[in-house]
């Protein structure tokens, strides 16, 4: 039974991780790569972009990164947020 609820336990953290959205203000380049569509290139130029610029306001900022698109932004903007 005890294995039963820690599998349950399990379970309902990783659920819950597959939900939560990517701060881009604070994520390493290992979580923005998790984004469809940024890899390490594209999410190695959004932490230098932050680091040069600062914090994004707002999430459509994430398009001032050179190679970030409309298209990609779309893809991604329902998984990403600029909160704590």
């Amino acid at each position: 039974m005890k294995r039963f609820y820690l599998t349950l336990v399990f379970l309902l953290c990783l659920v819950t991780a597959a939900f939560a959205k990517v701060n881009i203000n604070s994520a390493t380049t290992e979580e923005l790569a998790t984004l469809k569509g940024i890899g390490k290139v594209k999410a190695e130029a959004i932490v230098a972009y932050r680091s040069t610029n600062g914090d994004f306001k707002t999430v459509e900022d994430l398009t001032k990164v050179k190679g970030i698109g409309n298209k990609i932004f779309e893809n991604i903007k329902d998984d990403i947020s600029v909160d704590e």
